[in-house]
């Protein structure tokens, strides 16, 4: 199957980088970077990082394969709930990072990439179109197989919210509006409640657009809460935007704000600091996140996504997509 060939083949530039590193090469890494002498959190990250990306290799064979009908749904949809919120802001917003290099031909960042090196610049962009590509790629193979195993659980209207999902919805409305508002201050040239460092940093038109980026995801959480808990009131008929908008804002706001502060957490430089405000940035993506997709869960699980697989007529007929595909 051409798609699954796709995505494997764009897993490999990362996972050679990562399996490179832990064996003591310095690819990539110039000097002066902290990572030529990586500590405990280093080696870990790159060991964790490179099993997260060996794991989207398995999910597209779960879903390119006959077996893959079979797994379970939990299985299935929380890896593939992980991948899509880690995946989603990179592949928005690495081409509009691109973009912005047109003016000056990314002069600028460059400059401010040799003024605190991390990685060498052809890392970045090997690194960003791959991960951009599995997005595509687990996007296209996911959203069809999800249709075909579960469609018909969420149609009609029977998704009528409880007052647990309901008071869910209100709070992530809260701390996501409050999370976006910041972050998108930021975007826009804002230091409020940054570090010294953080404001250096946030000079840079590329890192201002992964803030924008985080914003947007967090708005699109709180229209998913709110479109999965009152949609039904606002005349919405389909089940499919709902799921669609807080799958995404929940995947990344959760995905995000959890690696943003495993990364403040486990690799903090005191001499930089990171400010209060923004270790309660990365919490409120992470909850709001998290009870979105806490309502998007009870949502989907009310409606029989728990089955093991679909039934043996649309297992015969998946394994005949397969074949054809393949």
């Amino acid at each position: 199957m051409r798609l699954r060939a796709l995505g494997l083949a764009a897993t490999f530039p990362y996972l050679a980088l990562k399996a490179a590193w832990l064996a003591g090469s310095r690819i990539g890494i110039p000097e002066g970077s902290v990572l030529r002498e990586p500590g405990p959190f280093f080696v870990i990250a790159n060991a964790v990082t490179m099993l997260m990306d060996a794991t989207l290799v398995l999910l597209l064979l779960v879903l390119t394969t006959p077996w893959g009908a079979r797994v379970r749904s939990w299985l299935l949809t929380v890896p593939v709930f992980v991948a899509s919120g880690l995946l989603t802001p990179i592949a928005v917003a690495f081409p509009a990072q691109l973009v912005t290099r047109i003016g000056d031909g990314g002069a600028a960042e460059r400059a401010h990439r040799a003024a605190e090196p991390f990685l060498d610049e052809w890392v970045f962009t090997v690194v960003y179109v791959g991960f951009g590509i599995q997005a595509l790629v687990l996007a296209c193979l996911f959203v069809p197989y999800a249709r075909e195993r579960w469609g018909g659980l969420w149609r009609g209207g029977r998704w009528a919210a409880g007052r647990v999902e309901r008071a869910a919805a209100a709070l992530a409305t809260a701390t996501g509006l409050a999370v976006a508002a910041l972050l998108g201050s930021w975007t826009f040239g804002g230091t409020a409640g940054l570090s010294t460092a953080a404001e250096r940093a946030q000079k840079s038109v590329e890192t201002a657009v992964v803030s924008g980026t985080h914003a947007l995801t967090a708005l699109a959480a709180v229209a998913g809460g709110l479109l999965l808990v009152h949609g039904a009131r606002w005349g919405v008929r389909s089940a499919r935007l709902p799921l669609a908008v807080a799958w995404i804002g929940a995947s990344a706001s959760l995905g995000w704000g959890g690696w943003l502060m495993i990364a403040a957490l486990g690799a903090g430089d005191p001499a930089k600091g990171v400010t209060s405000v923004m270790y309660l940035t990365y919490a409120g993506q992470m909850i709001t996140g998290l009870l979105v997709a806490g309502v998007l869960a009870r949502r989907l699980t009310a409606h029989g996504l728990t089955s093991r697989g679909p039934t043996a007529r649309r297992s015969t007929a998946r394994r005949s997509t397969v074949r054809r595909a393949a």
